[in-house]
C-alpha cells in the first residue's frame, strides 16, 4: 500500500488547510492536493493526502471513512498509483471529424464546394 489516501466526497467549500489539519490527527501530513476544476477554478470535491508513512495512511483510513466534514460524510481510501503520463483515452475518433469508411465500401473524397463550382462553370 501507498502512503496515498484518496479523500472523496469533500465539499466545495472544504480547504486544503482544513482537510490537512483533520487528516494531521491520525500522523504526519506531508501533502495535500486538492485538484480545482479548470472552467471554473472551484475543488472538484476529491483530494490527495499523503502522509510520512504507510501505517499512518492505514491508521488515516480505519479512522476517518464515514467521518462528517463540512456536513458531508468522507470517503477515505488507498489511493491507486497511475503511471506518469498516463490518461484514459477517449477512443480513436476522439477530436477528429474524420472516420474510416466502412469495410467492403470507398472511400470517396467529396471534394471542395469552391472546386465543383469551378469545374461547372468550365464546362
Amino acid at each position: 500500500m501507498s502512503a496515498k489516501v484518496f479523500v472523496g466526497n469533500l465539499s466545495f467549500q472544504t480547504s486544503k488547510e482544513a482537510l490537512g489539519e483533520l487528516l494531521s490527527q491520525a500522523g504526519q501530513v506531508v501533502d495535500v492536493f486538492l485538484p480545482t476544476d479548470r472552467a471554473t477554478q472551484r475543488p472538484r470535491g476529491f483530494a490527495f493526502v499523503e502522509f510520512a508513512t504507510e501505517a499512518e495512511a492505514e491508521e488515516a483510513i480505519r479512522r476517518f471513512d464515514g467521518q462528517p466534514l463540512d456536513g458531508r460524510p468522507l470517503r477515505v481510501n488507498a489511493a491507486e498509483d497511475r503511471p506518469a503520463g498516463s490518461r484514459p483515452s477517449m477512443g480513436p475518433s476522439f477530436g477528429s471529424s474524420f472516420a474510416p469508411p466502412p469495410p467492403g465500401k470507398k472511400f470517396k473524397s467529396k471534394g471542395s464546394r469552391r472546386g465543383l463550382r469551378g469545374k461547372k462553370r468550365s464546362l
